[in-house]
């Protein structure tokens, strides 16, 4: 018996089914055994084929058509807003002519109706206050054009004369190096730019018969653009309340407080630029008298009035100013003038625009310049003038338009808003009130239901 079971559990050791029971190490101790890690289980082949079997109440065909669909419904929308779009300007460019006056006299308005409206702080009547404040800015401009119109007729010789030499100056400096230009050069390309003048002139000379009419059409609409702005600064306070009795409460809330925050904006516009416009135009016209450079006034009356048109009238009455101190004194002068500008719009770039400028009036350059260009090729130089007017409109409607949007999903309270009336307040209120929250189902559940 006893060799009976030593020759049993020498079986199982050399088999490995000891089943005597073993030790546990003590915690001191290490095992010398490494754990294995366990084996991933493969899920039987069945229930991989039905994992992946397509859900029979949601089609992959449906998903893309729903998506398809919503892409096709907001690329219709956004060719509708733009067909609107190019009606609208296709509209403005054939009623040019009567909307110009109506346009001049908005703008003037906005920077007569401060004054205006002190004056009837004062005591003054409606129309007493509006006349006072039309006639003043006529008497202004006026005044200036008077002054500066002497100074240009009597240096205009000298500066012709000066021309001529600067420009044989410059035939003189392309002859030597290192340009080495050939003087049968010279002389073809000046004839091209003859030719060139001549045929622009010719032109001109053909237009020379209707230019009473012109100038009687000029007079015309500088007259009754004078008009509409009187009666603009005198009956503006009763136009909003007019506005709102023809379109209702609601949508005569939004149209009080979209377009009063467009008129402050406008408002805005004209009087930081004219006050920037004004200190471009004073260091460059000191700039100019001190180094002599001749129509330094009237340059710094174009530098002025360049600076309503942003970016680019700046840049035109600033090379202008070079061009003259080249042509009438040297290069070294040029150079100093160019410097002298391009301080002064340094300056006026990045102190007096963010200081004098709010936010909801910022724009981006290239914006600006885009807007500058469509309203040049679309309307000429009046075009470029009003085209940061028209982009900061649009920007303003769109961001009221945003604020609405905002308020009805809930992002926005009224709190959060700053409106500039009680209208204001009213609609905000009431877009507060119309949330609707996404507590639609999720597409899939939308598929499935169907």
């Amino acid at each position: 018996m006893l060799n009976r079971l030593g020759l049993s559990r020498l079986t199982d050791k050399i088999a490995g089914t000891n089943k005597e029971p073993t030790r546990p190490p003590r915690e001191d101790e290490e095992s010398e055994e490494t754990p294995t890690p366990p084996k991933r289980k493969r899920a039987p082949r069945a229930e991989v084929a039905k994992a992946r079997t397509p859900n029979d109440g949601v089609d992959r065909a449906m998903v893309i058509g729903r998506g398809m669909r919503w892409s096709a419904g907001w690329a219709l929308r956004g060719l509708l807003i733009l067909a609107g779009l190019w009606a609208f300007l296709k509209i403005v460019g054939i009623f040019w002519s009567a909307l110009l006056p109506v346009f001049l006299a908005l703008t003037m308005a906005t920077v007569l109706w401060p004054p205006a409206r002190w004056l009837r702080s004062k005591g003054f009547a409606p129309a007493a206050a509006a006349a006072a404040s039309l006639l003043g800015a006529v008497a202004v401009i006026g005044g200036v054009i008077a002054l500066m119109a002497p100074m240009v007729t009597s240096q205009w010789p000298e500066l012709t004369d000066k021309a001529i030499g600067g420009v044989r100056k410059i035939q003189d400096w392309l002859q030597g190096p290192p340009f080495n230009v050939q003087p049968e050069q010279i002389d073809n390309a000046v004839k091209a730019i003859t030719d060139k003048m001549q045929a622009s002139g010719d032109k001109i000379a053909s237009g020379v018969f209707s230019g009473v009419t012109t100038a009687s059409h000029i007079l015309i609409t500088l007259v009754v653009a004078l008009i509409l702005c009187f009666l603009m600064v005198k009956d503006g306070p009763q136009f909003l309340p007019w506005l709102r009795s023809v379109a209702g409460r609601s949508a005569g809330a939004h149209l009080t407080e979209m377009l009063t925050r467009v008129w402050q904006t406008l408002a805005g516009f004209i009087r930081t630029q004219a006050i920037v416009s004004a200190v471009d135009a004073t260091f460059i016209g000191i700039g100019l008298v001190a180094l002599r450079v001749p129509l330094a006034a009237p340059l710094a009356v174009i530098t002025f009035f360049g600076g309503f048109i942003p970016i680019v009238g700046a840049f035109v009455a600033g090379t202008l100013a070079v061009l003259v101190a080249l042509v009438t004194k040297s290069v070294t002068t040029a150079l100093l003038v160019l410097l002298i500008v391009l301080l002064v719009q340094q300056i006026e770039g990045h102190v007096l625009q963010p200081l004098l400028q709010s936010r909801s009036m910022s724009l981006h350059p290239a914006l600006v310049l885009l807007g500058i260009a469509l309203g040049g090729e679309l309307f000429g130089i009046v075009g470029a003038f009003f085209a940061v007017p028209a982009v900061a409109t649009l920007a303003v409607a769109l961001r009221y338009i945003g604020e609405q949007i905002d308020l009805r999903t809930g992002d926005l309270k009224p709190s959060d808003v700053s409106p500039l009336t009680s209208e204001g307040r009213y609609a905000a209120e009431q877009a507060a009130k119309d949330v609707h929250p996404d507590t639609e189902p999720d597409l899939a559940d939308k598929l499935m239901k169907l």
